[in-house]
Order: C-alpha cells, then sequence, then structure tokens
C-alpha cells in the first residue's frame, strides 16, 4: 500500500511538468505549502552545528563559534526584506550557533586528564556514587587529593572498582582514602570505535582505576570541612536518598526482581545478573532499564490521570475549577522528583523536558502531542549538553518518539475523517476500543523498532528480531503493573507501607523476567550486525527526518534516501588486521572473512569490542589449520592478497623478517634500519607507533596498505591524549 501511494505521489508530479511547470518551481511550491514545518528543521541545523564541531580534527579557536553566529545573525537581519536569504540566514544561524553551544560547553567541563598511568598511590577523596555490581562496587569520587600529582594535574573525579568487602558500606558524602592504581579514560579498542574518553570528558571524570583493598573512611581532611555548596548539598541530599530507596526495595524484593526494581525506579542498573542483562538485550527490552520517556510519562501520567478521575468523583469542584489543570500541575511536581530520584542523567533530563512540555501545553489549554514540542526539546537539550547528540539514548529516543508523533498525526487526519462517517452512520460498536488498543500497540511497537534499528545497529551492531513480540507483552506489563505499583510505593515509603505495593511490582517484574528469558532463547532472536559506517547513520537519519517531519507526498523520498544511507553497510570493506594499542592483541581476518584472535589475557574488553564490530560471537582459532596465517615461538607470519606481514613476539626474528615482509607489526621498539628505503622498504608499526597513534587497523589491498590509527580517526581535541 506504502508503494502504491509512493508511485501515485510521483506520478502527481507528471500532469505539472507536462503542463510547463520545472521542477524547480515545483519544489519551491512544495515548500511553501508546508512553510508552517519549516520550524521543525530549526533543531536539525542545530544538531548538525554541534555534528560539525565534534567532526573536527582539532580544536578551533575560541572565538570562532560566537563569531560566526553573530556574523550570521548580522547578515540575516540585513536581508530580511528577502524572504530567501532572511530564512537561510536563520539555518545557518542555527547551525551556528550548535558549534558554538558545543565549543562553549567543552571548555566550561574542562578539567585535567591523567596522561599515564600510575599507581599505587594514595587518594583521599569525598565520595559523591556508589554503585553496587557484580561482586565489585563502583565508587566515583571528587575534591581529591592524590600523591605523587600537582594540584594542577589532580583530575575534578576519579571513578575507581574496589573487590573490598568493606566498599559496599560506604555512602555518597563520605571522605574516604585508600591506595589506587590510576589510568587515563580508555581510548577507542579500534580506530572508528566507542570513545570513552570523551564521554568522561564531558563528565569531568579524569581517571579511571581501581583500589587496592577496600578505600577507609576517615573523618573530612583540613580545610575540606566547611559546609558544601548549595548545589553539593542538593546533590548529596538526592544520592543518599536514592541509595536509601534501593535499600529499602532490595528488603523486600531481593534477587532479580530487587535488582529489576531498582534500575527501574532509581536508575541503579548494577546489581542485575549479567545473564539477565543479556536477556533482556537480547529481547529488545534493554529500553526498558533506561529511565527515559516511558517511565517518567508513565509515573507523572499515571498521578495526572488518577487525581483527574479522583476529582471529578465531586461535580461541583469539576464544574467550577480547572481540575484538569490542577493534575498537570501535579504531574509536573512528581516528574520533577522523579527527574532526581533517577539520578538526573541527561536521558532522564530529556525524558522530564519533554514531559514539562507536554503538561505545559495542558496548562495553555494547547495540543499536548506535536511535533513542535519534540523540536522545542530537541532544541533545548543540543543547547545545554550538546554532547548528548553523540549518545545512543539521544538518538534512539528522540528517533523513536518523532516517528511516533508522526504516526499519531498522520492518524489522526485519518481517525478524524473516520469520525466523521461513524457519527453520521450511528456510534461505534463495542469491540473496536480494544481492537484499536491491541492494534495501537502493535503499530507503535512496530514504530518505534524501525525508527532505532539503524541506531542499534550503529551503537551496538545487534537487531532483536524478537523485540516485536517481547515489547508487546513488556509494555503493557510495565505500564499497567510495574510503574503503577512502583508510583504507590513511592508514596507509601515515608509511612512504612511499602511491602504491599512492592510485592505486586515483583509479580509483573516476575513476568517481565520471563518473557525476556524466553523471547532471548527463541533461535534466532538476535542478529549480530558488521559496523555501520558513520556516514550511513548521518544519510538514513537525514532521510527518516524527511519522512517524518513533512506532510506532503515529496516526504516519500526519505525511503529513498534511508535506502541510499542502509547501502553503506554493503560499501565497506572490514580491515584485514587489527592491532591493539599496546600490541598485546593482534586480530587478522581469515580467507572466509571470519576473525582470528592472538592470545590477550588482559584484553577482555578489547576482544569483546573486536568480535561485536565484526558480528561474531567467537573468534576463530590462532593458529588455524591453513597456510595463511604460520607462527612460531619467534612470531607470526600472515599472508594474504599477495601481501607478507610479520607478527614479530621477538627482537631475535627482525633480520629475517625485515628482509622478507611487506608490513611489520611488533610490540616493542624496531631499529631504523629495519625499515629500509625504496622498493625494499618495510612498513613498520612497533611499540613507538602504537604509544603515539593508539590501535591501528590495516586493510590489504591490490596495490597500497592502508592504515587508519585511533589518533587519525579522533583527532587532536582536548579529550585526546597528547604524548610526548
Amino acid at each position: 500500500m506504502k508503494t502504491l501511494r509512493l508511485s501515485q505521489s510521483l506520478l502527481s508530479f507528471s500532469p505539472l511538468v507536462a503542463a510547463g511547470q520545472r521542477p524547480l518551481g515545483l519544489l519551491r511550491d512544495t515548500a511553501l505549502e508546508e512553510r508552517e514545518r519549516w520550524v521543525l528543521w530549526l533543531p536539525v541545523s542545530l544538531a548538525c552545528g554541534v555534528g560539525l564541531y565534534f567532526a573536527l580534527p582539532s580544536e578551533p579557536p575560541s572565538w570562532f563559534g560566537a563569531t560566526a553566529t553573530v556574523l550570521v545573525l548580522i547578515v540575516t537581519l540585513l536581508g530580511r526584506r528577502r524572504p530567501a536569504v532572511f530564512h537561510l540566514g536563520i539555518a545557518g544561524a542555527c547551525l551556528a550557533a550548535g558549534f558554538a553551544a558545543a565549543q562553549w560547553r567543552t571548555a566550561e567541563v574542562a578539567a585535567p586528564v591523567l596522561q599515564r598511568e600510575i599507581g599505587p598511590v594514595g587518594l583521599v577523596g569525598h565520595l559523591v556514587k556508589v554503585e553496587p555490581g557484580q561482586g565489585r562496587v563502583r565508587l566515583t569520587l571528587d575534591r581529591l587529593e592524590i600523591d605523587r600529582l600537582a594540584t594542577n594535574a589532580t583530575p575534578a573525579r576519579v571513578r575507581i572498582s574496589s573487590s573490598g568487602r568493606g566498599a559496599a558500606d560506604l555512602a555518597p558524602g563520605d571522605w574516604v582514602r585508600g591506595l589506587m592504581v590510576l589510568q587515563p579514560p580508555p581510548e577507542p579498542s579500534a580506530p572508528g570505535g566507542y570513545d570513552f574518553a570523551r564521554r568522561a570528558w564531558f563528565d569531568r571524570l579524569g581517571a579511571v582505576g581501581y583500589s587496592l583493598g577496600a578505600p577507609e573512611r576517615i573523618p573530612p581532611p583540613t580545610g575540606q570541612a566547611a559546609a558544601p555548596r548549595t548545589f553539593e548539598r542538593w546533590r548529596l541530599f538526592w544520592e543518599q536518598l536514592r541509595q536509601r530507596i534501593a535499600e529499602r526495595i532490595l528488603a523486600v524484593l531481593p534477587g532479580e526482581r530487587g535488582a529489576l526494581a531498582v534500575a527501574l525506579t532509581v536508575g541503579k542498573r548494577e546489581s542485575i545478573p549479567p545473564d539477565l542483562l543479556d536477556a533482556m538485550r537480547d529481547s529488545g527490552l534493554a529500553h526498558l532499564l533506561a529511565i527515559s520517556g516511558l517511565h517518567i510519562g508513565l509515573v507523572a501520567g499515571s498521578l495526572y490521570l488518577g487525581l483527574r478521575r479522583l476529582l471529578a468523583c465531586w461535580p461541583g469542584l469539576a464544574l467550577r475549577y480547572p481540575i484538569k489543570k490542577w493534575a498537570a500541575a501535579a504531574g509536573w511536581a512528581t516528574a520533577f522528583i522523579y527527574l532526581f530520584l533517577a539520578g538526573a542523567t541527561i536521558p532522564t533530563q530529556r525524558a522530564f523536558l519533554m514531559v514539562s512540555l507536554v503538561f505545559l501545553a495542558v496548562l495553555l489549554d494547547r495540543s499536548a502531542i506535536s511535533l513542535r514540542l519534540v523540536a522545542w526539546a530537541a532544541a533545548v537539550v543540543l543547547l545545554i549538553a550538546p554532547e548528548s547528540l553523540l549518545s545512543a539514548s539521544f538518538q534512539m529516543s528522540f528517533a523513536a518518539v518523532v516517528a511516533l508523533v508522526a504516526g499519531y498525526e498522520a492518524y489522526s487526519d485519518r481517525r478524524i475523517r473516520g469520525d466523521g462517517r461513524q457519527f453520521r452512520e450511528g456510534g461505534e460498536p463495542l469491540w473496536r476500543k480494544p481492537v484499536v488498543y491491541f492494534g495501537s500497540l502493535v503499530l507503535s511497537s512496530a514504530i518505534a523498532v524501525a525508527a532505532t534499528t539503524t541506531f542499534a545497529w550503529y551503537h551496538f551492531n545487534r537487531f532483536a528480531w524478537a523485540g516485536l513480540a517481547a515489547n508487546l507483552l513488556a509494555v503493557p506489563l510495565t505500564a499497567f503493573v510495574v510503574m503503577p505499583a512502583a508510583l504507590v510505593a513511592f508514596l507509601a515509603m515515608p509511612f512504612g507501607l511499602e511491602a504491599a505495593p512492592l510485592w505486586v511490582m515483583g509479580q509483573g517484574l516476575s513476568l517481565l523476567i520471563v518473557v525476556a528469558r524466553e523471547t532471548a532463547s527463541w533461535p534466532g532472536a538476535v542478529q549480530l550486525l558488521p559496523v555501520l559506517p558513520t556516514w550511513s547513520l548521518v544519510v538514513v537519519t537525514f532521510g527518516g527526518l524527511w519522512l517524518c517531519l513533512w506532510r506532503r507526498s515529496w516526504r516519500y523520498a526519505g525511503c529513498v534516501v534511508i535506502a541510499l544511507g542502509l547501502s553503506g553497510a554493503f560499501l565497506r570493506t572490514p580491515p584485514d588486521l587489527l592491532i591493539s594499542s599496546n600490541g598485546s592483541l593482534i586480530g587478522a581476518r581469515a580467507p572466509n572473512g571470519k576473525l582470528a584472535l592472538s592470545d590477550g589475557s588482559r584484553q577482555t574488553f578489547v576482544r569483546e569490542q573486536w568480535l561485536r564490530r565484526a558480528a561474531q560471537e567467537q573468534a576463530i582459532d590462532w593458529p588455524p589449520a591453513g597456510d595463511w596465517l604460520r607462527c612460531d615461538a619467534a612470531g607470526c607470519v600472515y599472508r594474504r592478497k599477495g601481501w607478507t606481514v610479520s607478527l614479530a613476539r621477538s627482537p631475535a626474528a627482525l633480520q629475517e623478517d625485515c628482509e622478507q615482509a611487506d608490513l611489520l607489526v611488533a610490540a616493542f621498539p624496531v631499529p631504523r634500519g629495519c625499515r629500509g628505503s625504496g622498493e625494499s622498504a618495510v612498513t613498520v608499526i612497533d611499540r613507538f607507533s602504537l604509544w603515539r597513534e593508539g590501535g591501528h587497523s590495516v586493510t590489504l589491498r591490490g596495490g597500497r596498505l592502508e592504515i587508519r590509527t585511533v589518533s587519525d580517526t579522533r583527532g587532536r581535541r582536548p579529550w585526546t591524549r597528547h604524548p610526548d
């Protein structure tokens, strides 16, 4: 049916062209007819400016963003009498403003970052977050004093893990002392991989590491005993409250149900067993663990609807006073409290902002669901936290919301016409409401899955085929049992009466766990996917926005753009060699396309990342049964596509490798004399190359070696290390 409508819309251009109207004139007229939707593209322009800033290979001058914004605004004002210049100027000003916002945010959160591993060192710090996990506790500390580290080089925050028994007894607000090993935030595991160091920069996290034994609680050091600032007291109050709520929940619901309840209520996911976390991810239900629009909407919406129904029981009150607006104000207050109970993370802030706009629309007697509200929410988030544009949560949540609201608009237009016919024909049958509800649930889940699939592919390299079926069962269960019971439990906790609603919540979570495990166990429930190029994601995103933001027939051209973007997955050539940043782990691609990994026992995370990006569950044997990779005590020789690559383990093998290899890879320094010159030149990747430029990938082509490094893809930015 969609194909038929697309064909009809494209054919509708033919009579106009035949009548003598030019295609450019037709596009201009169509754009003018859509002028009420132009404002929806301003956040897109803002996002383009943010993306442009993060795509730069080096940091621009500090004045560039603000100056560009001012200049574009001046040109826009001077050309305000020319509509084309004025409207293009507004779009350009938004782009420049996005660039300036990202540049300002980068400078505003600047803090020292550790440049090399140090330790064991003594550390004294103020505890701001405690995250219990499976056998370990993750601690975030600020206001640090670190031995042998100057004050101007001390990070603003560090995050350490501790397996000591006493670490679990610590609470936010404590001062602790311990012996730590600290490292810089890790770089991407491969060129183009996930950049944790960039995220750490915006979290002001200057180092990560682990403690040797449990940290010891101590009195505030001299000079640190003064009362904290108002913001710090506010943050500590909510963090301590979250900790107490989690303990109260776990006292009633131990085990898996309690871990899920804590994740759904206060956003602490560390206690969820790994196998259950895998089942939630493989069944397509992992989004339920991220407190976002669904959870805040359910909690605030449940209170709004319940209070409105309760007030409506008094006709005199309902007829004389705006009880709908009273309920909206109460719902907004509930969302505000839940924002801080959930940790006030970026996804939660974004969800709170959108819920606030919905309630504001109710207070102002405006439509509560529209793409304009979504656009304003996106613009505010991008101006406050531009770095969130690069996160999977921002991309997936806004993609789902935009697609659902666009679908709601199309459905509303059709329903208005249908309701008119029903009114003339006389009422609707009783069975229609449950059928419409179930159909809308299926349609909403399908739209959300379709809108977020490409982003899940890009960030997680997987697609959960069972996700639609699992969500059809899990979302109503969460909406009608789990979250309403959680709301009642919150209200009952001050009186010590939370046991009964938590029991109800636990029954719903038991069913949720069964759904997750059952659907994840289906054959082929999860499809691993290879790396999707960044340009493909950008093209698909633009095509999806074109499809959702316009309303006329030309919107369907977005389907062609989406197909063009997805074709990038088939145009990409995967690398033949991967080398970790310290040279201890090497991946070699077999003739059948599978990846073999050397023994890097301390590189577990890197191994997992490489296999995930290669769409493999397990690596093939090293060395395999075949002539393409031969190994002995001195190293390995990799032959493919006419190239010979030596993977040296010992300096004793250098003489032979320098004479025979086209590429030499070594985890130790290689003398300059080995490199040769002219036709006999050998390309060398040694310890110094890896130290300076990070991990490498090598693609063997017919006449050349294509070598990419982590440093090449990251550039020289504030969050990148700069080895001397």
